[in-house]
């Protein structure tokens, strides 16, 4: 998506690809962290922009439909998923990938965004993206970092070498249990290389680490439909609300809340409302221009 004039400024902008998600009933959706960070972070007030790699308008039109400006990589080949139904339970496949999101896709004018979330799905952003953001807060949701496949496309938890550059570059990061394949040793390494980490528990709720100490907060008990984007959909309100108050623990509450409501509907459907958003966090507390 290219602008006839200058680029607009945004509060909060996101690197990351989005996705097409072939379900097990034989349908297909958008998805990606990028899609439904974006949608949460425009619902709370913010102005929004997202570097990715699209096919063409069809793909960003959820987002442009709110106001989230998007750029980045016109491709033939948008990153997909398809999700299984085995005996052992679900799997998760890589069909195909899109290409590097390098600093260079990173219009000048969103380098000074306040927020900046670095939210890969399949290794596709370069980790030196996290230097050119020079005025912001820096946030990380690395699933896609922590990821590996085989060649059957088969997602399992992986290596991420770069953890030690990056996250010392970061003020706050959000991973869920599952990209870590639940072992307490690797969550307690990134908790010592990252300011403020919060790992994710499904029904069960939230562990955030900080300062030394570990802060757990329950999730509401709510029917299920779709656990989908859930943990994307927490990221976006955590990050604005620590940026808003540099309260982690407030953020941890409020987002836990705000993703819990969010598995009660499919798809970006599950998207806060704004009842939802205004009986979480008040009136939303927009960034002031300029910020």
């Amino acid at each position: 998506m290219m602008w006839p004039h200058a680029v607009p400024l945004v509060d909060y902008v996101l690197v990351g690809h989005l996705t097409l998600d072939l379900l097990p009933d034989g349908s297909s959706r958008p998805g990606g962290t990028v899609a439904y960070a974006a949608l949460t972070a425009r619902r709370l007030g913010l102005r929004v922009g997202v570097v990715t790699a699209y096919r063409g308008p069809a793909d960003y039109a959820a987002l442009e439909a709110e106001g989230v400006w998007v750029t980045g990589v016109e491709t033939p080949t948008l990153t997909t998923f398809r999700l299984e139904e085995t005996d052992a339970g679900r799997v998760l496949r890589l069909t195909a990938r899109g290409p590097q999101l390098h600093p260079y896709h990173v219009p000048q004018a969103w380098r000074t965004a306040a927020i900046a979330h670095l939210a890969p799905v399949a290794q596709e952003v370069e980790p030196a993206v996290v230097q050119v953001f020079t005025r912001g807060m820096v946030a990380l949701t690395p699933q896609g970092w922590l990821r590996e496949w085989d060649a059957e496309g088969r997602v399992r938890p992986g290596p991420w070498p770069e953890a030690a550059y990056v996250l010392p570059r970061s003020a706050a990061a959000v991973v869920s249990e599952e990209d870590l394949g639940r072992d307490p040793n690797r969550i307690a390494e990134l908790a010592r290389q990252c300011r403020v980490l919060v790992v994710t528990r499904g029904a069960a709720g939230a562990d955030l680490y900080w300062q030394g100490r570990v802060y757990h907060q329950d999730a509401p008990q709510v029917p299920l439909v779709d656990p989908t984007g859930a943990g994307d959909i927490f990221a976006a309100v955590f990050f604005a609300r620590l940026y808003w108050t540099r309260d982690p623990v407030d953020a941890l509450a409020r987002a836990t809340w705000l993703a819990s409501q969010s598995v009660t509907r499919p798809g970006l459907a599950g998207v806060p409302t704004a009842e939802e958003i205004e009986a979480a966090l008040g009136v939303p507390r927009p960034i002031p221009p300029g910020l």
